[in-house]
């Protein structure tokens, strides 16, 4: 049994793998590399088992967070370190995520700067899922999206049935993390350019799921923080236009009564919303 796993979901990254696996068996060669091919059309499969790398294969593409389930259930090592297949992640860096880990955290990050982002609007994007994701949890987050880190095995298993199979894994997973207590630290790496194909992100159709995200990251965490507001905002201004037709005419009127209806509904959601998380978290001993 290997003490340590590094898992590299991959999707047409025979070129990456060609840089990727060389390096990680040269720093780490005792660790168990796991790439799982999710559903290539080229020879990812095929590099990956002749560079030694243990091959999990899907016939379909089901997304990076799939692939990453697939990957962590496979995995023999107590410790599991997930990194991008395309060249992006260096060998070299792991040994910082690991020594953090040994301080005491259950789970390491690798944070990208603002010359790691894809493009601007991307790093715009990541800094406002950052400063939201850091007012929720009462915690600084320095990156909330990278796929780069290092986890504790059985910590990350925990939370197997909630991850996505999709892009946002990053995202579920650390607030998993902060929501049940399990210390996070970050490590500034650096991010070099990608080989092989293009992103698998595409802007107009991940772009959509932006706001999904948002209400993901608040309703992972705490549901109450989200629709406490909504619902205090919907009642003033309930209140407010109340308040102007009482003044105009000395009347109730429909609008206000569904305004004031609008926000107890909201405010029961939320209540409903952070019963569940509760019980979703909750751990028998």
């Amino acid at each position: 049994m290997s003490e340590l796993s590094i898992i590299l979901p991959a999707k047409n990254e025979a070129e990456g793998l060609r840089r990727t696996l060389p390096a990680l068996q040269a720093a780490y060669p005792t660790a168990e590399i796991i790439v799982v091919n999710d559903g290539s059309t080229d020879e990812t499969a095929i590099i990956g088992t002749q560079l030694g790398a243990k091959v999990l294969t899907s016939p379909y593409s089901m997304g990076n967070g799939a692939a990453i389930k697939r990957g962590a259930r496979a995995a023999t090592g107590g410790i599991l370190v997930f990194m991008d297949a395309d060249g992006q992640h260096s060998a070299e860096h792991i040994a910082r995520l690991l020594a953090k880990l040994d301080e005491g955290y259950d789970m390491v990050v690798g944070a990208r700067d603002s010359d790691g982002q894809a493009n601007f609007h991307r790093g715009l994007a990541n800094a406002f899922y950052n400063t939201l994701a850091s007012h929720m949890t009462g915690h600084r987050i320095d990156d909330l999206t990278s796929g780069f880190r290092a986890v504790r095995a059985e910590r990350f298993r925990e939370f197997l049935h909630l991850l996505p199979n999709g892009f946002s894994y990053p995202t579920t997973s650390t607030m998993a993390f902060f929501r049940s207590a399990y210390p996070v630290a970050y490590v500034p790496i650096p991010v070099a350019k990608r080989v092989g194909n293009g992103s698998h992100i595409r802007p107009l159709k991940d772009g959509i799921r932006f706001l999904l995200i948002i209400f993901k990251i608040a309703t992972l965490y705490s549901p109450m923080k989200l629709f406490a507001p909504i619902a205090v905002g919907f009642f003033a201004i309930g209140l407010g236009y109340y308040g102007y037709t009482f003044a105009t005419t000395h009347r109730l009127t429909n609008m206000s009564t569904l305004l004031f209806s609008a926000a107890v509904i909201i405010f029961l959601i939320g209540l409903i919303s952070e019963q569940i998380t509760n019980l979703t978290y909750r751990r028998d001993s």
